[in-house]
């Protein structure tokens, strides 16, 4: 018998739902969560309560508020209409469910519930409100599609802004107007407009695959991945989104390892993935804009300056507005030892950019360089490159210091020459191949320029502490190697 009565009570509270006390102990944990803000937990309390009463109005009413407060208007509208069914007379549902389908642009549906409610209370004054801006909204909905029709989309965007004011929960006028956004040329303001209105249909994919597409003519390749994804989540098999998937993951696989290769310094490699990103989307322009930028700032890194100031050249004249061409081309002319046109190219990128640090710096350092240039440049005394290596410098020197010994030279006047020349070329010596030394002349300083010294000890004419020319007695001698 014990076990015929616990038997009995499962039956009970398992099939024909909870008991009264817990159906009410949901009912009020769900009003307190709602009054907190915490819908989602709000939200299984109203659903154990629904499950232990499916005949109680107010439970569905209740849930509905939920939903709607966590603004999942599709999820309420079944529990409101439940509410109605359950009881007809129930006019705060019939209104809140007339809200909705106005705000989906439902205008038909809509005034069935307006005129419902003013049928029992006839001055109801917001059912007379919301009946209004339902006529209201017929008439702006057809005045939309005729813009839209005769061409005249400047006007349909004017006219779907009042509509999608009335019916912000409509994706048929969001996507209306997403449509004439693209032919106005405006394709971020086509997307805004997508965005939502692939949450506002079940089953979307004209429209993630659209936004997709929009973001891959803009250059997102990986927003475009992500949506294209949505599409194929909702059914693996849709062609259309399958053959514009294959497309986008192989063109943003090769951007991304084009940039991983630059951060690991393989720039070669990091210019054939530019190169093979051309190849795979010729058509859009903003990829090859990409690629040529990204080949010009991996040419100045490996100091082939000829080319990069090409490239550089080509990516800016497809984006004269692009600081980081601007910066780069800026360096290859460095390298060139063109510092008034490095001067002049970063003066330009700052035009676009007051608040960069690193076009000040690179600005100060070329305008250093300019005006070193004017003075002693110690690889042009050498007639070596900026990228030369220690033992390119030591070779140079050799030749230059034994082509101007002084003793080489008889008439006074040509030994003071062949001396100034000779302290020169020992000087560019002595700072190109101290590392340190070379790291302050290439950016700008002088190491050996009085002016540049600390403490005001005064230049020093001779870079190794004596004049070899003092005494008479000192030879130099040079081994040939």
């Amino acid at each position: 018998i014990h076990d015929n009565k616990a038997f009995t009570c499962l039956f009970i509270s398992g099939v024909l739902g909870a008991t009264p006390v817990e159906i009410e102990h949901h009912l009020e944990m769900g009003r307190k969560l709602l009054a907190a803000g915490q819908l989602a937990e709000a939200l299984s309390h109203y659903h154990s309560a629904v499950e232990g009463d499916s005949k109680n109005y107010l439970t569905y009413y209740k849930r509905a508020a939920v939903f709607l407060a966590m603004g999942k208007s599709k999820s309420a509208l079944p529990d409101l209409s439940q509410a109605i069914q359950l009881k007809p007379d129930f006019l705060a549902a019939r209104l809140q469910r007339g809200n909705i389908l106005l705000k989906q642009g439902n205008t038909e549906e809509a005034r069935e519930d307006f005129l419902a409610v003013l049928n029992r209370s006839p001055d109801h004054e917001e059912a007379h409100d919301q009946l209004h801006k339902a006529d209201d909204l017929d008439l702006l909905q057809e005045e939309a599609h005729e813009a839209h029709h005769r061409g005249d989309y400047f006007t349909a965007v004017q006219v779907l802004e009042k509509v999608i004011e009335l019916s912000p929960w409509d994706p048929e006028s969001r996507e209306l107007r997403a449509e004439c956004y693209i032919r106005l040329g405006d394709p971020r303001k086509a997307i805004m407009d997508l965005t939502p209105a692939t949450r506002l249909r079940a089953d979307n994919r004209a429209a993630f695959l659209k936004l997709s597409q929009l973001h891959y003519s803009l250059g997102n390749h990986h927003d475009s991945l992500s949506q294209v994804r949505e599409c194929l989540k909702l059914d693996q098999d849709d062609k259309e989104c399958f053959v514009h998937y294959k497309q986008v993951k192989k063109l943003s696989k090769q951007l991304d390892s084009a940039e991983e290769l630059i951060l690991e310094q393989r720039y070669q490699e990091a210019i054939e993935k530019c190169e093979s990103v051309m190849r795979t989307e010729p058509n859009v322009a903003c990829y090859t804009n990409k690629a040529k930028e990204r080949i010009c700032f991996c040419l100045v890194k490996m100091k082939s300056a000829e080319e990069a100031v090409d490239i550089c050249s080509e990516a800016h004249q497809r984006e004269p507005q692009n600081i980081h061409i601007l910066r780069d081309r800026a360096e290859a002319y460095i390298l060139q030892q063109e510092y008034e046109k490095a001067v002049e190219d970063y003066q330009e990128a700052r035009e676009f950019d007051q608040e960069n640090q690193e076009l000040r710096e690179g600005l100060e350092r070329a305008q250093k360089l300019l005006k070193q240039s004017r003075k002693r440049d110690y690889y042009k005394i050498l007639g070596v490159s900026r990228s030369a290596n220690k033992q390119e410098i030591i070779k140079a020197y050799r030749k230059l210091a034994q082509q101007w010994h002084p003793d080489n030279f008889q008439s006074e006047a040509d030994k003071k020459e062949a001396e100034k020349k000779f302290i020169d070329i020992a000087s560019a010596k002595e700072v190109l191949t101290n590392p340190e030394m070379r790291q302050k002349f290439d950016s700008g300083d002088d190491p050996l320029d009085p002016e540049n010294q600390q403490g005001g000890g005064g230049g020093r004419e001779w870079p190794f502490g004596f004049n070899p020319f003092e005494g008479g007695n000192f030879h130099f001698k040079f081994h040939q190697h």
